[in-house]
């Protein structure tokens, strides 16, 4: 499989037909029930619902942490809910970009080199890891602080530095979860407005969130009630 970040334009980032996920139990407990979901390129959508509603294992699926019970996932043309560890774990590394709550970044490291880590299965010299960490650190507002640690940083600029990461290596689709829940309302705000230049610059986003504010100011909303697609707006608009 040749894998790379940029899809052809005729497919969709991601695609999801009939997806099911189902955890042990009995009764089984179903997730996700029969989810059906295609995201373009370029598209900057939310997916928003309560706690319980299957959000945290469409998350999951979307970005191939785990598996669909049945269903196919489809990530820039992609077919991966079959494929083996090892070549699951290359699209994984290749196509997706994760952004996270608690931003997991490392705190001996600084900004350019955390950035970098989004580059280390590229085969790419260290060299050539930082130029790339550095001009994506430039996109995202902090080409002033390329070598401040985590500790040396404020909440939105960490939050900003794990964006870089998740978008260094011009993956097909960036995932994030919760953006803002770990931030004030002034910070949140500065993310949320990179978010949308991000977009603008043509990156496709999906967040995953519970707040409502944060879902009303992207430009699609798939809400999630009981593992199904309760709305989407996208539908409104067909």
């Amino acid at each position: 499989m040749n894998v790379t970040g940029t899809p052809p334009d005729d497919y969709p980032a991601l695609e999801l037909i009939d997806v099911v996920k189902e955890y042990p139990g009995a009764p089984p407990v179903r997730a996700l029930d029969g989810v059906n979901l295609s995201v373009a390129q370029g598209e900057l959508a939310a997916i928003v619902g309560p706690s319980g509603s299957g959000k945290s294992t469409m998350l999951h699926v979307m970005g191939t942490l785990d598996r669909p019970t049945s269903g196919s996932v489809r990530i820039a043309g992609h077919e991966v809910s079959s494929l083996s560890d090892r070549r699951l774990s290359a699209v994984r590394s290749a196509l997706v970009g994760f952004v996270f709550q608690q931003f997991f970044l490392l705190d001996g490291d600084s900004a350019i080199d955390n950035v970098a880590t989004g580059l280390l299965y590229s085969g790419e010299p260290l060299r050539k890891r930082r130029a790339a960490a550095a001009t994506t650190l430039d996109r995202v507002g902090l080409g002033h602080r390329l070598h401040h640690r985590p500790n040396e940083l404020s909440g939105g600029e960490r939050q900003r530095v794990a964006i870089a990461r998740a978008l260094v290596a011009r993956p097909a689709l960036v995932l994030a979860d919760e953006p803002t829940g770990n931030l004030d309302s002034k910070t949140s705000d500065s993310i949320q407005q990179l978010l949308h230049e991000l977009h603008d610059e043509g990156a496709t986003i999906i967040v995953v969130t519970h707040d409502n504010d944060l879902a009303d100011s992207l430009p699609r909303q798939v809400r999630f009630r009981d593992g199904r697609i309760e709305h989407d707006s996208a539908w409104v608009s067909q």
